[in-house]
């Protein structure tokens, strides 16, 4: 299928590993001129050579940023101005409890997965609306929808992104532009490795039982991989899904239980 979206301009997020990886090789991969985003500046050299080379014929920049910070969000719109594509993703925070769940974790927690995407769609929405065209996607977790005890921090502040990006879905849809929402869960990737290693040390067991528990409790019976998870980011950009926004789409092999 080709999804229309050849020669646009995107701008991922946290992407020289992972999801946002993910999603900016199946966007090149459409076509469109990607720019990869991350801290460590080898690594995110690294991985738009390896990008490039995979994908020749399209258009692979970096800007080395950190997310969190004013300065850092200052450099990506500076590098980059306009965008037709933003795919907003980051670090969710580590697992916790009630009792460590201070104001200065929800503060810090606040800035690291909630504040760097609502200052991006507010430096590139703008432009979007101007041009008639534009496709926001936030990775958030499956935990908006399903929190777990000890993910209640992170479930809250993605919530308070999902509700920010449903506002504001409303009144950029009539000028061609749609903000979504991709909520993983069991994605085989370094935030799913980190997290089997958690369980693993909770429970006394190797990384490989902890994954092969994971699977178990997934209908589909395995993980999901980064290709599908990317492949569902690239089309959420397409033209063919320009009467869907303001959605939560889950990729979770069939792992959440409520009907709606």
């Amino acid at each position: 299928m080709d999804l229309g979206i050849a020669g646009r301009v995107a701008f991922v997020a946290a992407s020289s590993q992972g999801l946002g990886y993910a999603c900016a090789r199946s966007l090149a991969r459409e076509g469109v001129a990607v720019t990869l985003n991350g801290r460590d500046p080898e690594r995110l050299a690294a991985t738009a050579a390896r990008l490039a080379e995979e994908v020749p014929d399209v258009t692979i920049s970096t800007v080395t940023a950190d997310l969190t910070t004013a300065e850092g969000r200052a450099a990506i719109v500076g590098a980059l101005p306009a965008v037709d594509i933003l795919v907003t993703n980051n670090a969710g925070p580590a697992p916790g409890t009630l009792e460590g769940w201070d104001e200065e974790a929800l503060v810090a927690a606040l800035r690291l997965s909630t504040v760097p995407a609502i200052e991006l769609m507010r430096s590139y929405l703008p432009g979007m609306r101007a041009r008639g065209f534009g496709r926001v996607v936030n990775i958030t977790s499956a935990m908006v929808k399903a929190p777990l005890p000890d993910m209640g921090l992170s479930a809250s502040v993605r919530a308070a992104l999902t509700a920010m990006s449903k506002a504001v879905a409303r009144e950029a849809a009539a000028d061609g532009v749609t903000i979504n929402n991709l909520l993983p869960e069991r994605i085989d990737s370094p935030r799913q490795r980190f997290m089997a290693d958690h369980r693993a040390a909770a429970d006394g067991i190797t990384r490989e039982e902890a994954y092969a528990r994971i699977a178990s409790t997934i209908p589909v019976g395995r993980l999901g991989t980064p290709e599908e998870f990317g492949d569902t980011c690239a089309f959420m950009c397409g033209m063919q899904a320009g009467y869907m926004t303001g959605q939560n789409i889950q990729l979770d092999g069939g792992s959440y239980p409520g009907l709606i």
